[in-house]
């Protein structure tokens, strides 16, 4: 067991003393399931709720993962259904697509909130290394007062996974898996079969032991993308991925020899310029 920050605990401890009542946007993902863990801690099991937006861009894999936390922890759970397929402002893939997606979600929060949990507050996991980057989906929790507890106490992504270790949560070394929608260049249509086609290309490659995988999809075919040290290895692989791939719906499947790297469509929209 790791050493606990004190300092960050302590923190933590103040902003949900000041909380007393909570929704927490659970995705699976190390911040959110220690923003789940840290309020049914502090708060006790009544007052701290784990809601799952069971969305088409959610891998399965994942979904299954948030209820497993929940139930290993003793937390209550809701799941929820965002519908933000449905919404051309979010399946026409704009530039500011994250900001529909999470205005969905936040919407159906909202309403689960005034039907069963009136005095509740709905907080999400984001961090403060996620407010340097593009994220029109901190927009939206900003218009519907969701907070940020971990940003607030200056949690950085190390500084969750390390507290994730100490309490001995297993998704404390999971790797990134932001939203499938995030594989789509803007403007590029998203639909649930190309969503599953690209949960489908991922899990191919997580086969072959790979655990951090992008298949980025791109007029029919796909770019994989794994860490820079693991390409020699994907490499002699690509004859039987691209097969692989290809019955899944794809054209083709190529390499990225640059990397994974996260967020590198938003290279796109030339936010130093």
């Amino acid at each position: 067991m790791t050493e606990l920050d004190q300092a960050k605990y302590h923190l933590a401890k103040e902003w949900f003393d000041k909380h007393q009542k909570i929704l927490i946007a659970l995705s699976g993902g190390v911040d959110s399931c220690l923003a789940a863990f840290l309020a049914r801690h502090f708060l006790g099991k009544n007052n701290a709720v784990a809601i799952i937006g069971d969305s088409p861009a959610l891998k399965r894999k994942d979904y299954q993962q948030a209820l497993d936390f929940c139930d290993s922890h003793f937390i209550q759970h809701h799941t929820i259904k965002p519908g933000e397929i449905e919404d051309p402002r979010y399946n026409s893939n704009p530039v500011d697509r994250c900001f529909w997606c999470k205005n969905s979600l936040y919407t159906a929060m909202v309403q689960l909130r005034e039907s069963v949990y009136p005095e509740f507050e709905i907080i999400n996991g984001s961090n403060k290394s996620d407010l340097g980057d593009y994220r029109p989906g901190l927009k939206a929790a900003d218009e519907y007062n969701v907070f940020s507890p971990l940003a607030d106490c200056g949690f950085e992504k190390e500084d969750i996974r390390r507290m994730a270790l100490h309490f001995e949560l297993k998704e404390w070394d999971k790797p990134a898996s932001p939203c499938m929608s995030s594989r789509f260049p803007y403007g590029e249509n998203i639909t649930r079969e190309k969503l599953k086609m690209v949960e489908m290309a991922e899990e191919a490659v997580n086969r072959h032991g790979f655990k951090d995988v992008r298949a980025r999809y791109k007029s029919g075919n796909a770019t994989i993308e794994v860490p820079k040290e693991e390409i020699p290895r994907l490499i002699e692989l690509m004859t039987d991925l691209n097969d692989q791939f290809q019955k899944i719906g794809f054209k083709e499947a190529f390499l990225d020899k640059e990397g994974l790297v996260s967020g590198k469509l938003n290279r796109d929209l030339n936010l130093d310029k």
